[in-house]
């Protein structure tokens, strides 16, 4: 009898899924007891949280601690093309033998009791982790932080906090004060916490409970400075000043994650080799990834084609300033979207920068917007509208307007991995 893969066992593991999503650490207790608690024996764990930036910023952190020699264990979500993107053991995403062998551990020990996907699996990542020695464990919060999946390391050695917005409302309220909230449940007590720059609002709430819990802050704007700088940027705290090259990956906005990065590391004794590899080393698809090659390249030969997977408002306002410093070139989205996004609030900052917008639904995905409600979210914004069946052909449509277009495929990291996949 052949051994199931991993694509099989993690469908066996949808269908344990919970009919209604309530974020609880319970679940978690339970199967991490029983695979014997391997979130105490991990290599020292940096825990990020935050709205946006996440992924960027643990990237950097990554890149940094690479480049002085350091062995790192990563989990982040979701992938883009395949499962195995969101473990990376000791600098190696996790081969499909060794997460076979994880998830059907995983798997057997929690039996038919209830569990989210994205709880077994952060199982299943953390027993992983466990068995490899690193000299770190980067771990990404995936939806809010006091009762995330993650949340279940008793003393990390720094936490981490990137800007924090409106998303995920339905879960973690309705007002920033209350997300930042849920966000600042990843601090723990006498554990330094680096804060990226925050609205008041949220900035309060997560001073307050720093405060309670006497977890030292590395704050943007007290402890720690950044800003872009000509063609580089420059990072400055009480240890001295960064004279840098940009970041590699594309945006304004990738500056301020630079910057909490480097506080990060600057904290962990990082030297100015490491802190220079953070910002021109880091490796985070469908961020701004430019698109060179593969069948929709090569549909569109005069065009630049690009990929993002933002999805919220303050991504919309990432993106639009991009392309507002981008050489100018006639510009239109091909934007799909899931149904528990605001829509309207991340078009209406893209409304002044571009030409158009071609609406898609996402392939396969159960949530997603149809084509339709994005093409007239579109429309509600000022935007010129159309709708297409496929990315493909939404290509070509805007090519045989503009052969020479700027083309952003934006608007969820679902599309992103669809895209990725078909695209090669």
């Amino acid at each position: 009898m052949s051994q199931p893969t991993s694509d099989a066992i993690l469908a066996r593991m949808m269908a344990l899924h919970p009919k209604i999503i309530d974020l609880t650490l319970d679940r978690m207790w339970r199967l991490l007891g029983a695979l014997g608690n391997p979130q105490e024996t991990l290599p020292p764990v940096i825990h990020v949280a935050g709205t946006n930036g996440k992924g960027s910023t643990l990237a950097m952190i990554r890149a940094g601690l690479e480049a002085e020699g350091k062995s790192v264990h990563v989990y982040t979500s979701p992938h883009l093309a395949r499962f195995h993107e969101r473990i990376r053991v000791a600098g190696t995403l996790i081969s499909e033998a060794d997460l076979t062998s994880v998830l059907d551990e995983c798997a057997q020990a929690n039996g038919d009791i209830p569990i989210t996907y994205f709880e077994i699996t952060t199982c299943a990542a953390l027993l992983a982790f466990a068995r490899m020695p690193a000299d770190y464990t980067l771990l990404e919060v995936g939806l809010g932080g006091r009762l995330d999946a993650t949340n279940v390391i008793a003393k990390p050695v720094l936490t981490a906090i990137t800007p924090v917005s409106l998303d995920h409302q339905q879960f973690l309220g309705e007002t920033l004060a209350e997300i930042a909230g849920e966000k600042a449940g990843i601090l723990k007590r006498g554990v330094p916490c680096v804060v990226a720059r925050q609205e008041p609002a949220g900035q309060e709430v997560i001073e307050a409970r720093a405060e309670r819990l006497g977890a030292p802050l590395l704050a943007n704007g007290q402890h720690w400075h950044v800003a872009r700088e000509r063609d580089g940027m420059i990072y400055q705290d009480e240890a001295g000043l960064l004279d840098l090259p940009r970041p590699n990956l594309p945006g304004d906005h990738q500056v301020m994650n630079a910057g909490t990065a480097l506080a990060a590391l600057r904290h962990l004794r990082v030297g100015e080799a490491g802190c220079e590899a953070a910002v021109t080393r880091a490796d985070w698809p469908a961020r701004m990834q430019r698109l060179r090659s593969g069948p929709l390249v090569e549909a569109a030969p005069l065009a630049e084609l690009w990929l993002d997977g933002g999805h919220n408002p303050a991504a919309g306002e990432a993106l639009a300033a991009h392309l507002g410093s981008l050489p100018v070139r006639p510009t239109y989205l091909i934007c799909g979207m899931l149904n528990t996004k605001d829509i309207a609030g991340y078009l209406r900052p893209l409304s002044q920068a571009v030409q158009g917008l071609t609406a898609v639904s996402i392939p396969g995905e159960a949530n997603t917007l149809p084509a339709a409600d994005t093409a007239e979210a579109a429309r509600a914004v000022g935007m010129a509208d159309g709708q297409a069946e496929s990315v493909a052909e939404a290509v070509r449509d805007v090519i045989a307007e503009a052969p020479q277009a700027r083309i952003l495929i934006c608007g969820s990291l679902y599309l992103a991995g669809t895209v990725l996949r078909e695209n090669g």
